[in-house]
């Protein structure tokens, strides 16, 4: 005999987390979104998933994209002047990846999320050898530390104890939403997991660059694969940045 008890819930859009807290939509200033109307489609089909407010992540690499907070704040503008003029209503505001290499400068002017949260990377390739060194700077300048997209560095994968110390010593992790799809290959995608065992992730994001990520993330949405994955994690993107 039926029952509903027994009904699975398909969960097929993304309004349980609500804010994108990292992404490349803004036009023509790193490897993402390279005019405004792409971006406007890609925040169009965004806001069609579930989120309601997106905040934009645009690269700081001064060996491929040099940006600066003029040149972020002046492609924002650009993407919220098209969205206007496209009616379209949602909440996007910006701030920086940060490459944490030999030239990255802990300051106190770097372009944060709200309340002061900075979002560092490093090389996929080779562990920065000095990156504890750095989060304690950027802690004692009261910055609150959130390390990209943890499971897509390979200098991890079956090595995770630097990443327990990381934990330890109060930096925040961001998963990209499509490792758990195997999207970034099977590696990314079991270090994803046993990170999400281990309750360590505050944060996700779509990390959306291309059309490529869009129609991904929208199969394991739809599909409500993205929720039976990750639905049940705690995260912490609307309780921080709603």
């Amino acid at each position: 005999m039926f029952s509903f008890f027994n009904k699975r819930t398909n969960i097929d859009h993304l309004e349980w987390l609500g804010v994108d807290i990292h992404s490349h939509l803004l036009p023509g200033i790193d490897d993402g979104s390279k005019e405004a109307s792409q971006s406007v489609e890609y925040i169009k089909k965004l806001q069609g998933l579930g989120f309601q407010k997106l905040l934009c992540t645009p690269h700081i690499f001064s060996e491929l994209y040099p940006n600066t907070p003029d040149t972020i704040h002046a492609a924002l503008e650009e993407t919220q002047l098209a969205l206007k003029e496209a009616q379209v209503a949602i909440e996007i505001n910006a701030a920086a990846e940060y490459m944490v290499d030999d030239t990255f400068t802990v300051s106190n002017e770097l372009l944060c999320l709200p309340n002061k949260h900075v979002l560092i990377e490093m090389s996929y390739l080779t562990e920065m050898p000095s990156i504890e060194k750095i989060i304690f700077e950027l802690q004692v300048k009261g910055y609150k530390v959130i390390l990209a997209h943890p499971e897509r560095y390979s200098f991890y994968f079956g090595k995770p104890a630097n990443l327990h110390h990381f934990k330890e010593i109060g930096v925040m992790f961001q998963l990209n939403l499509l490792s758990v799809s195997g999207y970034y290959g099977k590696d990314v995608k079991k270090l994803a997991e046993y990170l999400l065992q281990k309750n360590f992730y505050d944060l996700a994001g779509t990390d959306l660059h291309h059309e490529r990520h869009l129609h991904v993330l929208t199969q394991e949405t739809q599909s409500g694969r993205l929720f039976d994955r990750i639905g049940h994690v705690a995260f912490r993107n609307k309780e921080l940045f709603f």
